[in-house]
């Protein structure tokens, strides 16, 4: 199993990670989109991140033995006055991999290159009280705030959205 920063988007690597998606969105991930999500709006969704690639957004991956596990974006700032700083997007891992630690490894290859190429301030948002706020909290992530009725679940019913902070 590796961590893989992906550069751009094959067709059976696009196919893999609307895969993922569709499993994370399945399973209650608050990430954008509402169940039941198409293979095809999936596809879609990763050809727009492929187009954005080594832009303005860059893309990890973990594969084991073909099948993709894992994925975390970072879009950076582009404004000027922002270049220090990027958001996390869409932390992913597959339903039948989870607790395996995948979120962290890719989360510190993440924080790793962030550093390397100057961004010194993460930003984030999850679903309040969600698997995920906690994970981000014991990670040393800082609550910055909570904004009631901001998203939909992958149900249609709305929830609390939570921005947090990371100084690396």
């Amino acid at each position: 199993m590796h961590v893989v920063n992906v550069t751009s988007l094959s067709a059976p690597l696009q196919q893999g990670l609307a895969a993922l998606l569709m499993d994370s969105v399945m399973h209650g991930a608050s990430i954008g989109f509402l169940w039941p999500l198409t293979q095809a709006d999936a596809e879609a969704y990763w050809g727009s991140v492929g187009q954005a690639l080594d832009k303005d957004q860059l893309l990890w991956v973990i594969e084991e033995q073909g099948e993709y596990l894992g994925t975390v974006q970072l879009a950076r700032c582009q404004k000027q006055n922002g270049r220090h700083r990027a958001e996390v997007q869409k932390l992913m891992v597959h339903s039948q991999a989870r607790g395996r630690g995948l979120a962290s490894r890719l989360m510190q290859q993440l924080e790793v290159h962030a550093l390397t190429v100057g961004i010194s301030l993460l930003v984030l948002d999850t679903l309040a009280g969600s698997d995920a706020e906690q994970f981000y909290q014991q990670r040393g992530w800082h609550r910055a705030g909570q904004i009631p009725d901001y998203a939909a679940a992958p149900d249609g019913a709305l929830h609390p959205t939570v921005y947090f902070y990371k100084h690396i």
